[in-house]
């Protein structure tokens, strides 16, 4: 059996100005350089701002330090919101977090939904469509080995990605729109949870586009939808416990709807008690989990300091899945971390 294993770091916080940072970014790297050296999959994150909660407005910074805290664990953005950026600058700085993480690192190009996230950036809105395309095309661009010209000047963006011919890049989306680009650029398409007609749409226009076979052309979705898992000997006492951290994200998420947008991790619950029985977020025993392992489940995402969740919690349910879960699963490992 083989189970991947995803620690993701959104690092949403209580939604109190007040609220300390600090010590829970550094427990972030701590946590990320112990699933590094329990063997877990990936680290991952994605980007949001203008957030109550302090959700992630800085990936790129957060996985240029989990790569210099880590060594085999692959790091990846879920999604990175390229129309906010400057293509160029962009570009630069995914070359060098490749050159850091020595081609660990992988990121989704998502859109995003939220007017209010472009007019903080100083964006416009209604050309984020043509902001998505320019970004991947200067991207993919620059990461070659030949100048290009943009905007009426010649540029060679320096270093180059570790990855040749670039770092693994999907494109994220939901609507067709998405799928198309997706084919059209010949980056593979991921969107949030399984969805047949775009993906066959998505490979149409691959053959469309003469990349039929193309090896970068092909559709991953989580297993589960966007499911998170979190570890407890006691589920109950643990919705208890977690039940308040929980909502804080889900209620904020929930709260950023947008009509004609859907979105899994959505939820309408306006209690623990409703949240607690859809399939947004679990809380398994690590003896559940393992029997779910074994029926075939292959994908965990766990969240440790959700929406809050007293760091001392959150290091309680990461060390069930590595010492109780892991290790039941996987070939024994005598290097197995200790916290």
């Amino acid at each position: 059996m083989s189970l991947l294993t995803a620690l993701r770091l959104n690092m949403t916080n209580i939604a109190d100005p007040a609220a300390d940072h600090a010590e829970r970014y550094q427990a972030a790297l701590d946590m990320a350089e112990y699933a590094d050296r329990c063997g877990f999959t990936a680290v991952s994150g994605e980007e949001h701002h203008l957030s109550a909660t302090g959700w992630l407005p800085s990936p790129l910074i957060l996985a240029a330090a989990i790569a210099g805290r880590t060594r085999t664990v692959r790091i990846s953005i879920n999604a990175l919101i390229i129309p906010l950026y400057d293509p160029v600058r962009l570009a630069e700085d995914i070359a060098v977090l490749d050159n850091l993480a020595l081609g660990r690192f992988s990121f989704v190009a998502g859109m995003g939904y939220r007017p209010e996230e472009y007019h903080a950036a100083g964006k416009d809105w209604s050309k984020r469509g043509i902001l998505m395309d320019d970004c991947l095309s200067v991207m993919l661009q620059a990461w070659s080995d030949q100048p290009f010209h943009y905007h009426g000047r010649l540029i060679d963006v320096t270093p180059k990605p570790h990855t040749r011919p670039h770092p693994m890049v999907f494109v994220g989306g939901m609507t067709a729109a998405a799928a198309r680009r997706a084919a059209r650029f010949g980056l593979p398409f991921s969107p949030p949870m399984a969805m047949p007609e775009l993906a066959a749409l998505y490979h149409q226009e691959l053959r469309k586009h003469g990349k039929p076979g193309s090896q970068t052309g092909f559709v991953y979705h989580p297993e589960n939808g966007s499911t998170v898992t979190f570890l407890h000997n006691d589920p109950d006492e643990a919705w208890a416990r977690y039940g308040t951290f929980i909502m804080n994200e889900a209620a904020e998420y929930s709260a950023w709807k947008r009509s004609g947008v859907p979105r899994p991790n959505e939820t309408a619950a306006s209690s623990i008690e409703e949240l607690r029985h859809l399939n947004n977020v679990e809380i398994l025993t690590p003896e559940q989990l393992v029997d779910q392992t074994r029926c075939g489940r292959k994908e965990v995402v766990i969240n440790p300091l959700i929406g809050g969740l007293p760091i001392d919690e959150g290091w309680a349910s990461l060390q069930l899945l590595a010492d109780e879960v892991l290790p039941r699963i996987s070939p024994a490992d005598p290097d197995r971390a200790e916290r």
